[in-house]
Order: structure tokens, then sequence, then C-alpha cells
């Protein structure tokens, strides 16, 4: 972590949860939760430490009404085929109508797609594609997608009211950023206890390939001091569309380390260092007691790690870094310079 291309901040991004950054053409471009829920932001830099500072513009923001108007949760953004493309959830309201049936603990969402063809993402136009149809209407969020032999994949939370719980993971091909090309395929649902305090949930997916194996991580239970990481494992070979080909941990990766502050970690993605060291993102808390809902709590902060490996090529997932810049316990929402607003 001394060196000069690994994250030595952390938190990395103050209260923004939900954190996705992607390394293009040596900038980072980081995207995650506003805690008002209510647009969509995108920062750029040179250096990972230098996301805190750098100018957050919003480039989208929600409807007056209609199924983007509440809530906006956990953009992602990629680059596919030479255009960006942000992936997000959103929701007609919190917990369902007379048209969008929902469990009365689980909220509307569903997941939708912005595009940019411009070299810029901060110049170019960015344009709604649309709801992505998963096959079915549910709530349904946390979509992350990725190409591998030159294919690309959708993977995604949504509830299946036949199942017990709030989210199960999917995967399935993609004929275009905005489309699937096939039938959901069940990946992994809450199961072990760890998935299942407070709430049952696998949700947060992103995939990570290294030394030819396929990491799925993903997270589970209450957002709380037990949310926590899990991961899939399936070989680079393998059938992606089979859930056979994945291996599941029973136990999580990636847990609250009280001896640091850090709780709650997970909603993760994945970047590099500029020599390809890969970098665990993350968003975790630094208290435990919160009054009031939890969802309107704005301090889970984005951080990063360089993510380590053994000898045989195998995740070291350690624990959460501890603090080197100051974390706010109040609970107004900052500015994206630091300061409260």
């Amino acid at each position: 972590m001394t060196r000069s291309d690994a994250p030595t901040m952390n938190p990395l991004v103050l209260q923004r949860a939900d954190p996705c950054v992607l390394r293009h053409e040596g900038q980072y471009y980081f995207t995650a939760s506003h805690p008002l829920y209510d647009r969509i932001i995108l920062r750029r830099a040179e250096t990972l430490d230098g996301l805190q500072a750098a100018d957050e513009a919003t480039i989208w923001r929600k409807h007056d009404q209609g199924p983007q108007s509440e809530l906006i949760w956990a953009p992602e953004i990629h680059r596919v085929h030479g255009a960006w493309y942000i992936y997000y959830a959103a929701a007609p309201d919190a917990h369902g109508t007379a048209d969008a049936p929902s469990t009365d603990e689980t909220f509307n969402h569903r997941v939708f797609v912005l595009e940019n063809t411009a070299e810029d993402p901060f110049a170019g136009e960015w344009v709604e594609r649309g709801q992505v149809d998963t096959g079915w209407e549910s709530f349904a969020l946390d979509a992350t997608s990725f190409v591998h032999g030159e294919r690309q994949y959708l993977v995604w939370a949504q509830e299946d009211l036949a199942v017990k719980g709030h989210s199960n993971l999917y995967i399935a091909p993609m004929e275009n950023p905005w489309t699937l090309a096939g039938p959901a395929v069940e990946l992994t649902r809450p199961e072990h206890d760890w998935e299942t305090k407070g709430f049952w949930v696998n949700e947060g997916p992103a995939v990570l390939e290294h030394e030819g194996t396929l990491y799925l991580t993903y997270s589970g239970a209450a957002t709380g001091i037990d949310y926590a990481m899990g991961v899939l494992t399936a070989s680079a070979d393998a059938d992606l569309l089979d859930p056979a080909s994945w291996t599941k941990s029973p136990t999580p990766v990636f847990v609250s380390d009280p001896s640091v502050q850090r709780y709650g970690p997970g909603h993760n993605s994945f970047t590099t260092t500029p020599d390809g060291e890969p970098v665990l993102v993350y968003h975790a808390r630094t208290y435990t007691h919160i009054e009031g809902d939890p969802l309107r709590d704005p301090n889970r902060h984005a951080c990063a790690q360089v993510l380590r490996f053994d000898e045989a090529g195998r995740p070291l997932w350690g624990t959460p870094a501890p603090g080197t810049r100051p974390a706010p316990t109040s609970t107004e929402i900052l500015a994206p310079s630091g300061e409260l607003s």
C-alpha cells in the first residue's frame, strides 16, 4: 500500500455507497449511489487517491414521475464496444404498486441502462436505453456486466416470489448492452447463515478474472455490521451459463473489522493499479449506531485496497484497510469537496 500507484487514502470517496471504478486510458472513472438517491454522478482522476477531490458531474437525474422517479441506486460504468454504459436501478416508489406488486419488505426497483457514444463521457450525451427485460417483473437491481470470450454477460440481483428471500443472483448473455440474448440463469440464492442475517440477500455482484479463474463476488445480509462479501468461482474455460460451473464459498471472504472501525464492507467492484494489480473497491461504515432508517444514513464510504494473491494464484481477500482519511459521523450530506452542505 505504500506504492505510488496504489490507493493510500481510505475512505477513498466519502459518502458514496455501492462504488464502481473503471480504469480507462490512464484515467479512473468513478460512480456510486448518491445519498439523496436522486441522480447519477461521475468523477474522473488520474489516481485513485485523487477521486475525493475530483469534480463531480451529475450526468442524469431521476424523472418527476414514472418507473425512474425514486431511489436511484448502484450505478455502474462500463466500456463496451467503444461506447460508455451505465447500469443502474430505479423505482416508481418504494414498495410496489397494484400494477407492479412486490412483497411488503422488498423494494420495487428495475434495471435500466444509459449509453454515451462519445469518447469523453463528460462531454457526450447520455441516452436512456430503457429497462433491461430480465424475463419477469419483480424487484431487480445491482446489474454488472463483463465481456468474456468476446461475449458480453449481465449479472444482477432479482427477487423470485417463489423463493424465500429478497434477491438471488442471475446471469444471462447479452445481444447488445441493453438487451439479453437468452434466459436468466440462477447462480446463487441466500442459504447460509451469514447471507440471511436481517434480510435474505444476494446482491452487488462483481467479476474479476485472474490466471484462468473467474471470481464473482457478491454481498449478503442486511446492510449494517452483518453485511459481508461472498464469492463464487469458475474456470475461465467453463460454460458460465451452467450453474454447475460455479463453486460457492459457504463462508464470507470479506467481513467487518471492529479493530479498524470498518463495518458492513461490501457491494464491491474491481479496478487495477496502473501496473495492472487488481484493486478491491467497496463501501463500509465507520460506526455501528445508526439512528432512524439506515437507508437514510449517508455515511457508507467508498474504500479501496490492492488485492493480493497467494503462490497458487488464489485471492488473499484480507480485511478492510484502516482509515487514513477522517470520516464524518454527522448525518448531514457532504458536498463533493468534503464539506458539509
